[in-house]
């Protein structure tokens, strides 16, 4: 587990700083201020999580059953969360509306509430 993760926190990490520079070099020149920002939000948000999991991906203090639970809702809140933030910032750019399927963002919100959670719950069974 601990390889999958590290490896999906590096794969994500490098994807938050290639879309950070096309945000602030090309992305810039061709949406508004208020659309960059929630560009921005998503890259700032994913590099985040892509350290959250390389530290548990990196760390034997979280028990096994932990890193997994923690591993599925930080990626998929950052599919939901990040992914979401994207396509509403580059919905004119879009063949379709995005903007109905705006609601996802705060369940991937919830999503990295609940990892974060959930390694609070590990330390606290562990004793830490």
């Amino acid at each position: 587990m601990d390889k999958k993760i590290i490896k999906t926190a590096a794969i994500l990490g490098f994807i938050a700083i290639a879309f950070g520079a096309f945000g602030a070099h090309s992305l810039k020149k061709m949406v508004g201020v208020l659309e960059l920002n929630t560009f921005e939000t998503g890259v700032r948000y994913q590099m985040y999580h892509a350290l959250f999991l390389l530290f548990v991906g990196t760390t034997n203090i979280i028990s096994e059953s932990a890193k997994k639970v923690i591993y599925l809702a930080t990626l998929s809140g950052i599919l939901l969360f990040s992914g979401s933030l994207y396509l509403l910032a580059l919905n004119n750019f879009l063949p379709f509306n995005f903007k109905p399927f705006g609601f996802v963002t705060p369940i991937g919100g919830l999503l990295f509430l609940t990892a974060w959670f959930w390694l609070f719950v590990n330390f606290y069974r562990k004793n830490l």
